[in-house]
C-alpha cells in the first residue's frame, strides 16, 4: 500500500534544522575572542558556519590562526559552549507545532546530529523533548558520523523502522549525502546554516523546503521509494 501524508518516522538534524543555535555559538566564539583581546564578531559572520562544526566556527572566529592553533582551541570552545548552551538559542518558527502534528499522526521522531552526543542530550530537557525524542545519535555516538549512512541506519533500527520508512530532514549537504547513502528519503531545508557557494539543488534531496511551516503540510513530505 502506498503511504500518503506524514512518514512512519522522521529523523532530524538539530542545529539549523530544528534549533537556531547560532546565537549560542556566537556567545561562545565572542567569549574566546575576548580572552584573546579581540572585539566581538557579528552573528552574520558565524551563522553560515554553524552546521560545519566547531573547527569551522573557530576558523571564522580566528582567521589569522593556523589550523593547528585552531584545533588546539576545540576543547575550550566545547567547554565554553556547554556554559552557553540553550541560553540564547530558540526553536525555528513552527517547529514545535510540526512535532506535535507528527506525534498526533502517530509518527515517531528522533534526532541524528553531528554535535557531540553529550551536548545534544543537554539541550533536550531545556526543550521538553527528553521523553518525546525516540532516538538521539550524536557525532561521537558511533564510529562514523554524517555523511556516512551509519548514524541514520542505527537510528532507524533503534526505533524499529526500516530506513525506507523514515525521512531525514537537514540543512547541510552532509545530511542529504547520509540519507542518500542509507537509502532514506530526505528533505533539505533552506532556513538553516549555508555558505554562499552551496547549491542545494545539487544535493539530491527528494524535497527542498524554504520555510519550517511547510513541514506542517503532510503533502510536502516525500513518499517511500
Amino acid at each position: 500500500m502506498t503511504r500518503t501524508g506524514f512518514p512512519r518516522a522522521a529523523l532530524f538534524d538539530l542545529d539549523g534544522t530544528l534549533l537556531d543555535s547560532a546565537p549560542d555559538m556566537l556567545a561562545t566564539a565572542n567569549r574566546l575572542r575576548e580572552m584573546q583581546g579581540m572585539p566581538p564578531m557579528a552573528l552574520a559572520q558565524i551563522r553560515p558556519h554553524v552546521s560545519k562544526g566547531s573547527r569551522a566556527m573557530l576558523a571564522a572566529a580566528f582567521p589569522a590562526l593556523d589550523t593547528g592553533a585552531r584545533d588546539a582551541m576545540v576543547p575550550a570552545f566545547l567547554q565554553t559552549y556547554l556554559q552557553e548552551l540553550g541560553r540564547h538559542s530558540v526553536l525555528f518558527d513552527h517547529v514545535e507545532a510540526m512535532l506535535r502534528a507528527l506525534e498526533a499522526a502517530g509518527t515517531t521522531w528522533g534526532i541524528v546530529t553531528n554535535k557531540p552526543e553529550y551536548l545534544a542530550r543537554e539541550i533536550l530537557p531545556q526543550l521538553g523533548w527528553e521523553s518525546r525524542c525516540a532516538v538521539l545519535i550524536g557525532g561521537d555516538t558511533l564510529a562514523e558520523k554524517k555523511p556516512h549512512p551509519l548514524p541514520l541506519q542505527v537510528a532507524a533500527g533503534h526505533i524499529g523502522m526500516q530506513v525506507a520508512d523514515c525521512v531525514y530532514v537537514g540543512d547541510d549537504e552532509r545530511d542529504i549525502q547520509a540519507a542518500r547513502a542509507a537509502g532514506m528519503p530526505s528533505i533539505a531545508v533552506l532556513w538553516g546554516y549555508r555558505q554562499d557557494h552551496e547549491d542545494t539543488a545539487k544535493w539530491g534531496a527528494d524535497v527542498v523546503l524554504e520555510s519550517p511551516i511547510a513541514l506542517l503540510d503532510p503533502a510536502n513530505w516525500p513518499q517511500p521509494r
